[in-house]
């Protein structure tokens, strides 16, 4: 022992001294010839500044290097002592946070060591492309009149001349479709019995009767339902018309997502849900991808697609001005890059479709009289007719030659919108194809058609049915340009929302709707995360150790699949979306509710295993749980509740799972049924801990249960131990409160804790913690001002609250539509609020209950991330009101103009304009997890754990919707208002930070705009708390080990997006031992600052050295590919290192073992 200590001893001096020289080091390299200025530092005053920077740089470079030599000397350390610990490492080993107390992590930096070269990509200045179009200018650019277009309403007339096919036909696919929305006036379960399943039948008969007939079907969800229900004759059918070309899977994702609302880990699932489901039964690799119905479209999807290896995308639902604008400008054909690229490496094949809808009135051509006639669903007798009244005739001898020149004058319109000869017009509409019947009308009648023009040369078209993919083929070698290997089409940035399918109809209402699901949604997909990678970490150790001993691997794995599939349901534009009527909402939350529950499951199980020290000890009980949850859900549509763990004498264990791929430093917070406590490590240290009570309302404290909060450090993807035990002295420390109500008596019901209750309530409240102080009013208990330590600077923001109400007009707003009665009128409560204030060291809180929320604003007593963030938290209860829409508002002194900033997908950041041209409604946009604002100096963040629709109205101000109750339906088809309100809980963190610099921010705002690093962890850790499990009381006194499966935190900027455990070849659908380890690097703005972050990460120019990544497994076999597993990809990437490109979302094969 001596001699082990002795060794300590030595690395320790060595340590230091190594970080006494470096420290030499640097100050010595800072000795600079001040003179050397330069270019351009004329500029600036005598260059001091570039000076300035160049020395930060090379501190910067510095620090680095010196924390490499530390992470050397670390790694040395390590090696030491598991060669001390009997020739093996044992289950502690192989991580940075093994010091003299295994509970606690190394001290973190004071300033995040950020390679300077990764600093490069978010300061790069935006530059477009020749052809570029960059859709911010085009909003600027139109005046977003609406005039009369004649027979296309909404666009202009369009003419040619008969000649101008003479040279080069006009080729023209049809291509049949039907739209199954898996969900909306029906559930899914309805849908399919009544209607898809007989589509999908007629399908395999009516396209078998004639080669030349296509059909194209998107939805997998529905597939894989029908696929499980037929024989193996029918498949082999359907197998064949897949060969044959006549049956195309587009975008193949397990429905098609709404692109608003959705969070890109979510939209990710849902599409590797429908490309596995697709490999292991048909084989297929879907080319292109097609997107009908969504309200409005996201880059990030075009992205997503991209990644997957598909070439080619479709989008319908976008501003009627953007489609007139790109129509007159005939680049409804694009590329779609991202913002961010300064290449073309993202670039996407793109159609914008130009009408009005993807119904056959509106696809044929611009004039929907006409089209009508030629849906011959629609013919006399049937159950749909064509509102203008003129109805389809069957085709004959008699009428093909007149019937042909109405339909072609149309084909021929509607291709001179277009760059080429090449004219996509799909046919179909929402579950169609359903009867026999409907599919000879249409083929039948159409092939008649076709014959006729492609037997008469002198029509110079050729006409025939298509698949998507056999238009895009066509396409792509009409527009190759002469000699050059690239299509001479535009190349198009930025997203298409706010949708408005006519007059001042815009689709911002469903960025709210049912705010309660939209938060449901997030919360099982942080559960599905956490359970997914806790799964394949568990299975990759039980195979190494060789000891199953009953592990539920196939159990668990048939729960984490139905998991992916019901959040990829939920992913559908009529689900996450809120636009679906209440029963089918139902269904819904029910599968939400059902897979949370046993994802639970899941993580116990896995946990289970992991943290017990003797592996044979385990057995698994699934009636008697060794962990149980510390809360549960009791219902679909009610918020959880907290268990109360029962706390004695005897230690009580609780198991931290840290689901973020960083050494986390954060607050847990649980239920017991003591004030007298105390929390211990797993090597009986306490450690500081409040105790604070559970509320029963306002003011009545509750006597049965308390909450416990300490601050736990867990290592990444691991699990830390804690002992909770019964302590009359020297335990947790009791919160104190204070009440305070203007004019109001108060009557209290409080034991076990002080309680104040001033006379004098005029003076601001405040509360603080080490990096802000928090100022709020002593009427309302909203905040008012906020401070930060770090350089003391004081900012006026305002929290307030208000409503608005719907139009008077006949169109009014509904699930889809937000169409407000002008400003938002500001919330006055008819009553003076409770106000109450907590104070603990370990968080202090501001609560007021109003009669529709209750607001809590809190702050964190700790170093590093979660004290740096405001927590607002808002409960709100609208059920009691009619058409009204409540908001919360930030007014702040931030000079922010008319531009603020939000996410998109929680992927990428999108820059917006606030426009006085618009109306109000058009000014709301998703926020999907974050919004900001910023002026030189600095930016103000609200980070949201739920997807809402925000706006800044005003300079300085950002506000959000959060619920909205709407007693009508606004004619889009769902047949019902939004009455089905709930309590719901929103969650953000309010983020103030100085930033460094100014960047251009002259008149045109840039297109690019990143969040800084401590924004994205505070969302991280906001969107995947900590998850406490209690060991149950039964479990008897097994020894339990913590888990530390990394062997040190991911560099800072990249994040872990999944560790999938792939599905086996085998029948039976078990686990197979390769997982999809799935990697993004994020973008970060590194003019924000960098300190007191708590983070013990650094970053390394988006490199990972593969056997450096865990601490005890091995990546027996590591493979690049594509998004979804489909195709193999050559990347940058090789067995050795994975090397990741900024905002890169990367895939890689792996085995674990």
């Amino acid at each position: 022992m001596m001699k082990l200590s002795r060794q300590f001893t030595v690395f320790g001096s060595a340590i230091f001294c190594v970080v006494v020289f470096s420290l030499y080091l640097m100050l010595d390299h800072l000795q600079l010839d001040h003179t050397k200025s330069p270019n351009g530092g004329d500029r600036l005053q005598n260059g001091q500044l570039s000076i300035l920077q160049d020395k930060i740089d090379r501190l910067e470079r510095l620090l680095a290097e010196n924390n490499e030599i530390i992470a050397n000397i670390r790694d040395s350390v390590i090696n030491l002592k598991e060669s001390v610990k009997d020739g093996r490492g044992g289950p502690d080993s192989g991580n940075m946070s093994q010091g003299p107390y295994p509970d606690l992590l190394v001290s973190p930096p004071l300033v995040l060591p950020i390679d300077s070269q990764d600093c490069q990509f978010a300061a790069r200045q935006f530059s477009k492309p020749a052809d570029g179009v960059q859709l911010l200018d085009v909003y600027d650019l139109l005046t977003f009149d609406n005039p009369d277009g004649g027979v296309w309403k909404q666009g202009f007339d369009i003419t040619y001349q008969e000649n101008e096919w003479d040279s080069e036909p006009l080729q023209v696919y049809l291509v049949p479709h039907s739209h199954n929305d898996p969900g909306w006036l029906k559930t899914f379960d309805d849908y399919y019995r009544d209607q898809t399943q007989h589509i999908l039948n007629n399908m395999v008969v009516k396209l078998n009767e004639d080669s030349r007939r296509k059909m194209i079907w998107s939805e997998i969800s529905y597939f894989a339902k029908w696929w499980d229900n037929i024989d193996n004759q029918k498949r082999d059918a359907v197998k064949s018309l897949v060969e044959r070309g006549q049956l195309e899977i587009t975008t193949g994702g397990w429905v098609m997502p709404d692109e608003a609302n959705s969070h890109y880990f979510a939209l990710i699932d849902q599409l590797l849900e429908g490309h596995q489901w697709l490999e292991k039964n048909l084989g297929v690799k879907p080319q292109t991808g097609w997107a009908v119905d969504p309200f409005g479209h996201s880059p990030t999807q075009a992205y997503l697609l991209k990644q997957a290896g598909l070439a080619n995308m479709l989008i319908q639902r976008v501003h009627y001005s953007i489609k007139k604008h790109f129509a007159s400008q005939k680049t409804l054909e694009f590329f779609w890059r991202q913002n961010w690229d300064p290449a073309s490496s993202t670039d996407m094949l793109c159609h914008m479709m130009p009408f009005y809808s993807y119904d056959v009135p509106h696809t044929c051509g611009p004039d929907p009289k006409v089209c009508c006639q030629f849906d011959f669903k629609r013919l006399p007798g049937g159950r749909v007719s064509c509102p203008w009244r003129i109805p389809p005739q069957p085709i004959t001898d008699v009428n093909v030659q007149q019937r042909v020149q109405m339909l072609l004058d149309q084909y021929r319109k509607k291709s001179k919108l277009f760059r080429t000869k090449v004219l996509m017009v799909p046919l179909g509409d929402d579950f169609r194809y359903t009867e026999a019947l409907e599919w000879d009308q249409q083929f039948q009648n159409y092939q008649k058609l076709f014959d006729y023009m492609n037997s008469h040369p002198e029509l110079h078209v050729k006409a025939q049915f298509g698949t998507i993919s056999d238009y895009f083929g066509a396409l792509r070698k009409s527009a190759m340009d002469p000699g050059h290997a690239s299509l001479s089409l535009p190349v198009v940035s930025g997203d298409f929302f706010t949708y408005a399918d006519r007059d001042d109809h815009y689709w911002s209402g469903y960025f709210t709707s049912r705010p309660f699901y939209k938060r449901l949604d997030r919360i099982l997909e942080s559960h599905l995360r956490g359970a997914e990678i806790l799964f394949s970490l568990a299975l990759a150790n039980i195979q190494r150790a060789g000891k199953p001993n009953g592990f539920p691997s196939v159990e668990s794995y048939r729960l984490l699949t139905e998991a992916r599939r019901n959040l990829g349901l939920f992913q559908h534009h009529d689900a996450i979306a809120g636009t679906g009527k209440e029963l089918v909402v139902i269904d819904y939350g029910t599968r939400l509710f059902h897979s949370i529950l046993n994802l639970k499951q899941v993580m116990v199980n896995s946990a289970h295993w992991l943290i017990l020290k003797d592996k044979n000890a385990y057995s698994h009980n699934p009636s008697k749980a060794f962990l149980q949850m510390d809360d549960v859900q009791p219902a679909q549509d009610a918020l959880p509740r907290k268990t109360v763990l029962k706390i004695s004498l005897q230690p009580r264990s609780v198991v931290i799972y840290n689901p973020t791929e960083q050494d986390r430093m954060s607050v847990v917070t649980v239920y017991v049924n003591t004030p007298h406590v105390r929390v211990d490590t797993s090597h009986s240290h306490p450690i500081p801990a409040q105790v604070s009570a559970v509320w029963d309302d306002a003011t009545t404290a509750s006597t049965e249960a308390f909450q416990l909060s300490f601050v736990v450090q867990v290592p990444a993807l691991g699990l830390g131990v804690y002992h909770l035990s019964k302590a009359e002295e020297g335990g947790a420390e009791t919160a104190q409160y204070l009440f305070l109500r203007q004019g109001g008596e108060l009557s209290l019901s409080v034991k076990h804790f002080t309680v104040n209750n001033p006379q004098d309530d005029t003076t601001p409240v405040s509360i603080h913690n080490p990096h802000l102080q928090v100022w709020s009013s002593a009427t309302t208990g909203l905040m008012e001002r906020l401070k930060l330590k770090e350089d003391g600077s004081e900012h006026r923001i305002k929290v307030e609250f208000a409503w608005y109400g719907t139009t008077s007009s006949r169109d009014k707003s509904g699930a889809y539509l937000f169409l407000p009665d002008g400003e938002a009128k500001m919330y006055s409560p008819a009553q003076s609020p409770v106000i109450r204030v907590t104070k603990g060291s370990v968080f202090s809180e501001i609560t007021t209950t109003f009669d529709h929320v209750t607001h809590t604003l809190r702050l964190y007593n700790v170093q590093g991330v979660d004290g740096q963030a405001v927590e607002i938290c808002n409960s709100v209860d609208i059920r009691g009101e009619f058409n009204r829409e409540i908001a919360m508002r930030l007014t702040s002194d931030l000079d922010s103009k008319d531009r603020f900033f939000t996410d998109l997908n929680g992927f990428q950041i999108q820059p917006r304009r606030t426009m006085a041209k618009l109306p109000l409604q058009a000014n709301f946009y998703p926020m999907t997890s974050m919004a900001y604002l910023q002026d030189s100096g600095t930016r103000m963040t609200l980070l949201s754990a739920q997807s809402l629709g925000s706006a800044s109205l005003k300079s300085g101000q950002l506000e959000v919707i959060m619920d909205r109750r709407l007693n009508q339906d606004d004619n889009r088809g769902l047949g019902q208002g939004v009455l089905d309100n709930k309590v719901t809980s929103n969650s953000f963190r309010l983020l103030l930070e100085k930033r460094a610099k100014t960047d251009n921010e002259g008149e045109k705002p840039s297109p690019l705009s990143y969040p800084s690093m401590l924004s994205h962890v505070s969302s991280l850790y906001l969107n995947h708390p900590l998850i406490p499990m209690a060991v149950s009381t039964e479990a008897g006194s097994l020894s339990l080990t913590r888990f530390s499966p990394l062997a040190s935190s991911l560099p800072c900027d990249i994040h872990m997006v999944n560790l999938r455990t792939i599905q086996s070849k085998e029948e039976g659908g078990g686990p197979s031992d390769e997982a999809a380890l799935i990697l993004h690097r994020k973008g970060f703005d590194c003019a924000l600052s960098n300190r007191n972050t708590g983070l013990l990460c650094a970053t390394t120019q988006g490199k990972i050295r593969t056997e450096k990544l865990f601490s005890n497994l091995r990546l027996g076999s590591i493979a690049a590919v594509s998004l979804t597993l489909m195709h193999q990809t050559e990347g940058g990437s090789s067995q050795e290192e994975i090397s990741l490109k900024p905002m890169e979302i990367s895939t890689f094969r792996v085995q674990l073992t």
